[in-house]
């Protein structure tokens, strides 16, 4: 159900707690503290996944982190937040380390002023993290809490969230949270959305609304980036959102009450955030989705996986898994040559299943549970609980004589990029081409949940000098904290539409 990739090739993966019990037995004799639970429940509903060895670590949850969210922190702790019943105002947390010490922290003395179920998290410029929304909740908070009473308080109405809700059916859980690089936030709920300062809780702008009528938001669930941000030496980045997929207003009542799928959404939205007169541009796509995932590649290409064409999200209200991934090239000029289907998998990826970019370029795909228990006899669509990778069209071995390594990235604190300030890249070029440039990119790991990549962000950085034949290059750090929140980000070069591994670096 979440899914987090973190600075040490690790990936967290955790489940909702009350489930039932799991195929996989927590070590040492450690059970859940629950005494209501009869048994007493001694399984993981939270593992630790090493990409390197294909091998997982049991992991101890206490509380229900049903429809939860999450946020890495500028230290690269995860912190993961809400949940439901006694989680739903619990604040967690995750540290990385390199033995098996280290395991779930719950923060009992820290918790949230709202339940947060179905709430989305964005870190911001400052470090903090906002979480914004939840079910029934129309208010938004900041983790850590203010030090000391001032004008910002530390939880506030958002007028916009109760706004946007569709009555039986709300349409406005997880909205999709963009920080843009004048420091304010993007909010989508529904099919609005606003240019939110948080800091003076005040609507800059309210966007037109999408246009088509569909909702996007869960239950009628599709999914948004923002596209990649280029930096030159002197402009700020232009800022361009994109959101795919959904179902039509009372697509969720329909399945849920009445049995009758509806066609999922066929349109993508694309509107140029930071223009003074921003309008959205319709497209197509090749076919209809909801609950899909979108990818944001470090080619800046997007990939949109999982999901299915008709019916809402929600235990068994989905119908028709769309099993081919679509490739999207926001750069291509003609419209019509945007959309690529890719080849499919075999396995349907419905509610609660996940995605993720590892450091090696490939896609983790993962769950899948229409039911509101673990069941792998009752259809129409069964449990999921493998995992499996997609590889993008550049990681075809064809390629592999093709792809570029870094060798090391050296600044003036080692694995540290600060803004604004030049560093090195050494790297190998196995075939350089000096009329084809060499792009630096940062992508900063997204927390995925219910088709959306909190956090999700690519930023392209500026190069002062080209290598010639491989060998070493200068880059230019972030401009500042609002084009790239302080934190862990995976660093890759791309050279002729072939990018390396990832390296992990810390911008501050």
């Amino acid at each position: 159900m979440h899914m987090q990739v973190l600075r040490n090739n690790k990936v967290m993966m955790f489940d909702r707690t009350d489930f039932g019990t799991s195929n996989i037995s927590l070590p040492d004799g450690k059970c859940r503290f629950d005494v209501t639970l009869s048994p007493v429940d001694c399984t993981a509903h939270s593992v630790l996944y090493d990409l390197a060895s294909n091998t997982i670590r049991p992991l101890v949850l206490q509380t229900n982190t049903w429809c939860s969210s999450g946020s890495l922190d500028a230290d690269g702790t995860l912190i993961q937040t809400g949940g439901h019943d006694e989680g739903e105002r619990v604040v967690r947390s995750f540290a990385p380390c390199d033995d098996n010490s280290c395991d779930w922290v719950e923060l009992y003395d820290t918790s949230l002023m709202n339940r947060r179920w179905y709430a989305t998290n964005q870190i911001l410029p400052d470090g903090r993290i906002i979480i914004v929304g939840g079910r029934s909740v129309f208010t938004y908070e900041f983790y850590p809490k203010s030090s000391s009473s001032s004008s910002q308080f530390d939880n506030q109405t958002l007028n916009f969230l109760w706004e946007t809700r569709d009555p039986d059916e709300e349409n406005n859980l997880y909205p999709f949270l963009h920080l843009l690089p004048d420091g304010n936030l993007f909010i989508f709920a529904n099919n609005r959305s606003i240019l939110f300062d948080y800091s003076a809780n005040q609507v800059i702008k309210e966007y037109p609304v999408m246009p088509g009528g569909d909702r996007r938001n869960y239950p009628c669930t599709g999914s948004s980036v923002l596209l990649p941000l280029r930096l030159t030496e002197c402009a700020t980045p232009t800022a361009e959102v994109m959101i795919c997929g959904g179902a039509p207003p009372g697509a969720f009542a329909k399945a849920n009450n009445q049995s009758i799928y509806v066609e999922a959404s066929r349109t993508c939205g694309r509107m140029t955030v930071s223009d003074p007169n921003p309008q959205w541009v319709m497209e197509q796509m090749p076919g209809p989705r909801l609950m899909s995932d979108m990818i944001l590649l470090p080619t800046g290409d997007i990939i949109l996986i999982n999901g299915a064409a008709r019916g809402s999200a929600g235990w068994n209200n989905a119908r028709d898994p769309v099993y081919n991934p679509f490739l999207y090239l926001p750069d291509e000029e003609d419209p019509s040559r945007r959309f690529i289907i890719l080849p499919p998998s075999t396995t349907a990826r419905l509610y609660h299943s996940t995605a993720a970019l590892s450091p090696d370029g490939r896609i983790l795909v993962g769950g899948s549970n229409p039911h509101p228990t673990y069941n792998f006899t009752a259809g129409p669509y069964l449990t999921e609980l493998s995992l499996e990778a997609f590889d993008p069209g550049y990681l075809n071995p064809d390629y592999a004589h093709l792809r570029p390594s870094i060798l090391t990235v050296e600044s003036s604190i080692d694995g540290t990029v600060k803004y604004q300030e030049m560093f090195s890249v050494s790297l190998m070029l196995p075939f350089p081409d000096p009329y084809e440039p060499v792009a630096v990119v940062l992508i900063a790991p997204s927390f995925s949940t219910h088709s959306f990549g909190m956090n999700q962000r690519m930023v392209v950085l500026g190069v002062e000098r080209q290598p010639r034949f491989g060998l070493k290059m200068n880059v230019i750090g972030p401009k500042d904290v609002n084009v790239a929140p302080p934190g862990y980000y995976m660093l890759f070069i791309v050279h002729h539409g072939i990018p390396s591994p990832a390296v992990w670096v810390k911008v501050r």
